[in-house]
């Protein structure tokens, strides 16, 4: 079982797709890991020699920032912009969407599942 990054790689995907299991390495970044170190796109992670696995491994820990440090270093920029009381840090407090996205009809992904409110009735349109 190779652990790369603090994390079990699945054993019979191919690498490239296999990394992507890493937070912070997306399709992109795992196609040109394995161009730079010569792996085949087309080799499994089982046919993978302890060789390759350590060289994956050095690899992404010197040149790539994964994992729990990414994590931090997200929390803490989020943090900050709460702090500094960023109209994006009070979006981020309240749970909306931070990015301009409407939130009439749509965003339930964000706000969360539909509350009822008790005594509201919808009154038809009058014309």
């Amino acid at each position: 079982m190779a652990r790369i990054a603090g994390v079990n790689i699945p054993q019979n995907k191919v690498v490239h797709i296999a990394l992507t299991y890493i937070h912070g390495i997306g399709d992109f970044n795992a196609k040109v890991i394995c161009e730079k170190l010569n792996i085949p796109l087309s080799k499994r992670v089982n046919d993978l020699s302890e060789e390759e696995v350590l060289k994956i491994r050095e690899y992404i820990d010197q040149n790539h920032k994964v994992e729990g440090d990414l994590r931090r270093e997200t929390s803490m920029n989020i943090k900050r912009l709460v702090d500094l009381a960023t109209y994006r840090g009070s979006r981020h407090k309240k749970k909306l969407p931070v990015r301009g996205q409407r939130t009439h009809c749509n965003a339930r992904t964000r706000k969360g599942k539909a509350i009822a409110i008790a005594g509201k009735k919808l009154t038809p349109l009058k014309k």
